[in-house]
């Protein structure tokens, strides 16, 4: 449990589990700072992916299938013990499908809500037509980093902090472009699913995320880039958003 998850603050009383996934590239740290911040009915438990943090020594994920079967067999069992709810921003969004589509086609359980952030649903023209970037030369792949911003300048300036985030980032983003997703027929979910967006990043395919859910569907766009959920206000719209659904989510469970 240790080994995949980052829980900052243990909550064994929480009304509701959030399961944050990571962005390309990214860590648990992000998330799993949430748990500070949230009140004490959500526990947050934020991914640790393999060779990031504690786990850098361990190889890449080479697809998408080792991510979630790792994941359920880790996780299944706090899933089924109270309602929880799934959150991922770009790669995470991706990651969120597919560990949804898992656990209600293999297990017939389902989040009681999913927010997906800054991504194309994974069987839309837009994604299934979008640029791959994890092949470019290491100065090609700095040159569209900088372009979508929210990487600290000093970091991509720093040639030895570059040997050990390019590889984590280009390795999410192997597994992402490689992954093949069937549109579905009907939609498979019954929750709620809330898309978050950044206003100035590229126009993502965000209503084609209501094709796998009977549920409610909103789309809420903020201020930003790509990296717009890093703003501490849009941060802080996040988390209330988070807060008022998963804790309706959880008397609606009851």
């Amino acid at each position: 449990m240790e080994k995949l998850i980052s829980c900052f603050r243990k909550r064994p009383d929480a009304v509701a589990r959030l399961i944050c996934f990571p962005w390309a590239g990214g860590g648990s740290i992000h998330y799993a700072r949430w748990g500070n911040v949230l009140n004490n009915s959500i526990e947050v438990l934020a991914v640790k992916l393999p060779g990031r943090e504690s786990r850098a020594k361990e190889p890449f994920f080479e697809n998408m299938q080792q991510i979630v079967d790792e994941l359920l067999h880790v996780l299944l069992p706090l899933l089924k013990e109270k309602p929880f709810a799934l959150f991922g921003h770009s790669f995470g969004a991706y990651t969120s499908y597919a560990v949804a589509e898992a656990l209600k086609k293999t297990h017939n359980i389902e989040p009681v809500h999913i927010f997906l952030s800054g991504a194309s649903a994974p069987y839309s023209e837009v994604r299934m037509n979008a640029a791959k970037r994890s092949d470019l030369s290491d100065e090609q792949f700095l040159e569209w980093l900088t372009s979508i911003g929210g990487t600290p300048p000093e970091l991509l300036a720093n040639q030895e902090v570059l040997r050990l985030f390019l590889p984590a980032l280009k390795a999410d983003l192997h597994v992402v472009e490689n992954y093949q997703c069937v549109r579905p027929v009907s939609p498979f979910l019954s929750c709620p699913i809330t898309c978050v967006d950044g206003k100035e990043d590229v126009p993502h395919d965000l209503q084609a995320w209501k094709e796998i859910t009977a549920g409610d569907f909103t789309i809420t766009m903020l201020e930003g880039s790509h990296f717009y959920l890093k703003d501490p206000r849009n941060e802080r719209i996040i988390l209330d958003f988070i807060t008022k659904n998963l804790e309706m989510s959880g008397m609606d469970y009851l």
